[in-house]
């Protein structure tokens, strides 16, 4: 199980990174198209998005321990989003010891 988990969170951060990449080369961040920026499906998107980004940072408080972690985490996940998200759970199973279960992945640290 930790072997699945961590093909699937390497492949998810291998594929953010790659299509963050071919985006930033097509088109700058800052050039969205006002016509995007207005439409309601893409501000539904954007707060589905960042309510997430909140959830799985609430999580990252439970787990950690230090206060500048999880601030440093905390930037992380609101300026990279899922890039940071799928890091953060790599090196989470990474940390487990041998024969640890995904059950320890959920354990405070």
């Amino acid at each position: 199980m930790i072997l699945l988990l961590r093909l699937l969170y390497a492949a998810i951060f291998a594929a953010m990174v790659a299509i963050t990449i071919w985006a930033a080369y097509h088109e700058n961040i800052l050039m969205i198209p006002p016509l995007v920026l207005n439409d309601p499906w893409f501000k539904a998107t954007l707060f589905d998005a960042y309510f997430a980004f909140l959830s799985f940072f609430l999580w990252i408080c439970y787990r950690e321990k230090l206060l500048l972690t999880k601030v440093l985490w905390f930037f992380a996940v609101v300026f990279l989003g899922n890039i940071a998200m799928s890091l953060y759970v790599l090196i989470a199973l990474y940390r487990l010891k041998p024969g640890d279960g995904a059950d320890k992945l959920f354990a405070k640290q």
